[in-house]
């Protein structure tokens, strides 16, 4: 069985973000687009790099790419559920938009930027598992322009056993949802027709870890599972009490023992803030009680 979950952030980061594995990133992003748009090439402007994870200098799962077309991604993970993701997406997404032109220059050099969204809970009001947003006239519907994209893949949404697995797509979300659980010996063929999939399985199952990237990724393993737990625990004490206050409560817990595990291995405040949807006063008041 593949020893690592490539949903924890530093597995997606370390598997995703590695030069020599740019097939899979190049696959993950075609996986999505149409046919005309495919890519060939990407070039990774924010490379997995352990001493950056050190420096506090790497975001928790954010994935900044630019193809050879000059299109710009921006690609995360969010494991934990926020009330506000929408605004986040957009942020991100301008921030990568924006920090494309540098003082002097002309909106010319300004690409198109496509933001890719995995959500590990159900946030869009749709019931397809995969949506995409873009730039159109109210009345008429023709497009404004291509400048924007942005995906959303809600994993949770996602139900097709390996009989029903009809795109490359469809592979990598089955892929992200059970690679933990494959035997490696024994890849099922709806997964193993797709080259990059049973690469990325093969990756994933040796991926060697150093005992500093083992903490990080035992850290955040538990940080994921502490949140689901807390969730759980809310949700049914929510359901006993008949009272929406006891979910709210049992989802600010889990935050709040994420945040404690990623100030532990030295995570900046405001990446604690971007993964966790607690605020920098929070964060703060919690790490002087470290």
């Amino acid at each position: 069985m593949c020893r690592l979950n490539p949903k924890v952030d530093f597995a997606f980061k370390k598997l995703f973000a590695s030069k020599e594995n740019k097939d899979l990133l190049i696959s993950f992003i075609n996986s999505m687009l149409s046919e005309n748009e495919q890519i060939s090439d990407i070039e990774l402007k924010n490379p997995y790099n352990i001493a950056n994870y050190r420096k506090g200098k790497m975001t928790i799962l954010d994935i900044k790419a630019v193809d050879d077309k000059g299109v710009w991604y921006d690609i995360e993970m969010q494991l934990a559920e926020q009330s506000f993701y929408d605004k986040r997406a957009f942020y991100y997404w301008a921030k990568v938009y924006s920090d494309q032109i540098e003082s002097g220059d002309d909106f010319e050099v300004l690409r198109k930027t496509i933001a890719i969204n995995i959500l590990d809970f159900n946030y869009i009001n749709e019931e397809d598992f995969h949506n995409v947003y873009k730039v159109f006239n109210e009345k008429s519907k023709k497009e404004f322009s291509n400048i924007f994209e942005m995906h959303f893949v809600e994993l949770n949404k996602f139900n097709k056993d390996y009989s029903n697995l009809t795109s490359t797509l469809d592979r990598w979300v089955t892929f992200l949802n059970r690679a933990y659980e494959i035997d490696i010996n024994k890849i099922p063929e709806e997964l193993a027709v797709d080259k990059e999939i049973k690469k990325a399985l093969e990756k994933l199952d040796i991926m060697y870890l150093d005992s500093e990237e083992r903490e990080i990724y035992e850290n955040d393993l538990k940080a994921m599972r502490d949140y689901k737990a807390g969730l759980k625990t809310a949700e049914r004490k929510g359901r006993e009490e008949g009272k929406a206050e006891g979910r709210e409560e049992g989802k600010a817990e889990a935050k709040t023992e994420m945040a404690k595990s990623f100030l532990k291995i030295g995570l900046s405040i405001e990446q604690i803030a971007a993964g966790t949807g607690l605020t920098v006063e929070e964060i703060e008041k919690l790490s002087r009680r470290q």
